[in-house]
């Protein structure tokens, strides 16, 4: 899930509630112990597990409240809550996003899947204290050469910027290489929306952008961050548009978009990737 910065602006701490993990003040950029991180391992496995299950049975016919329930279920099965339900309102588990659909589709019992779709599944998990996050694209069936090219290349962009995940680097040198990357492919890079820090709470200190800019503070990183990294590019335009549900976000042109995102830990000569699927 992205940064919402205009949420963020305005987030306090809250009692925790039975439709989601409670949001806890934020705390600037923290770093990870080691108890810490062990959980955060467990967290993103739980996500890379539902993520791997999700992306072995979509086909053709389902429904993206289907896709949901599956994921929450699979979900609390392994001790953890769902990171997205009832976080600033939001009403699912996942978001599900076909086609233009950039980010924070809302799934839905009618919402049929069809062939050829490029459908974006975004979870997280909220397991002992702590998130993980991840999203994947998944091409439906037989779908379009373009649609298979900008999965790919979203894909790669993504691990573009994880090659320079390490200690001593900083947020412009990822935001540098997926950048570089997508734009050598003849995409745009969306610039609405950025990673972020995750752990206790899913979105934290620093916003994680993948596109240069002298806007956002361009931090040095630190062995114990944890960052959740996710590169969302369109075919045409970067403009998008918040449909009137206010969650659902498409390319104002119509164009497809594709998204893919790890949580990772920052360490001193690389990145442990915590969603690792094994894929």
């Amino acid at each position: 899930m992205n940064l919402f910065s205009e949420l963020l602006a305005t987030t306090k701490a809250s009692q925790a509630t039975a439709t989601g993990p409670r949001i806890q003040k934020r705390r600037g950029v923290e770093i990870k112990s080691a108890r810490e991180v062990k959980i955060m391992r467990q967290a993103s496995a739980i996500v890379a597990t539902v993520l791997r299950e999700i992306m072995s049975m979509v086909e053709p016919g389902q429904t993206t409240g289907e896709l949901d329930a599956y994921a929450e279920r699979r979900i609390r099965e392994m001790g953890a809550t769902p990171s997205f339900k009832g976080y600033h309102g939001f009403p699912a588990s996942i978001c599900a996003s076909i086609n233009h659909e950039v980010v924070h589709g809302i799934p839905n019992k009618k919402r049929v899947i069809h062939k050829g779709d490029l459908l974006k599944v975004d979870t997280g998990a909220y397991f002992e204290g702590y998130h993980g996050d991840s999203c994947v694209t998944i091409c439906v069936g037989e779908a379009s050469d373009l649609a298979q090219t900008l999965s790919r290349v979203a894909r790669e962009s993504l691990m573009a910027g994880l090659a320079q995940v390490k200690a001593g680097n900083t947020l412009l040198d990822i935001a540098g290489a997926v950048e570089d990357h997508v734009k050598a492919n003849g995409f745009s890079v969306v610039e609405d929306y950025t990673g972020h820090g995750v752990g206790r709470n899913l979105h934290e200190e620093p916003s994680v952008f993948n596109f240069r800019t002298d806007e956002l503070p361009n931090v040095t990183l630190r062995p114990g961050m944890t960052l959740a990294i996710e590169p969302i590019l369109n075919a045409g335009s970067k403009a998008c548009r918040t449909l009137n549900d206010r969650w659902t976000v498409v390319t104002r042109d119509g164009s497809l978009s594709a998204q893919w995102e790890h949580t990772v830990l920052v360490t001193s000569d690389g990145c442990e990737i915590l969603t690792d699927r094994g894929d």
